[in-house]
């Protein structure tokens, strides 16, 4: 992953607020897969400007490190889990 993560653009990840589609390139998902979590309030934080979305790098490392796990056990009891307010 560190490869991958080292092709990528580092100007395109230079501002703290990213749009859906930077997002979705940082932590490698579907556009579609943030919007649905957005939807659901299962996805990172985001800022909502009037109609526009953005994400906070730092929001998005939290998000990452929120599903640091050891084990395959510690993230199925976390699964279990309230999800966060």
């Amino acid at each position: 992953m560190l490869t991958e993560l080292s092709n990528i653009n580092s100007q395109e990840f230079s501002s703290n607020n990213l749009t859906t589609p930077q997002a979705a390139r940082y932590l490698n998902f579907e556009e579609t897969t943030l919007e649905q979590w957005r939807w659901n309030g299962r996805g990172p934080r985001f800022v909502k400007i009037g109609r526009h979305v953005r994400y906070r790098l730092s929001d998005l490392d939290a998000f990452i490190q929120e599903r640091v796990f050891a084990s395959t056990t510690e993230a199925q009891a976390a699964r279990r889990e309230p999800v966060r307010s």
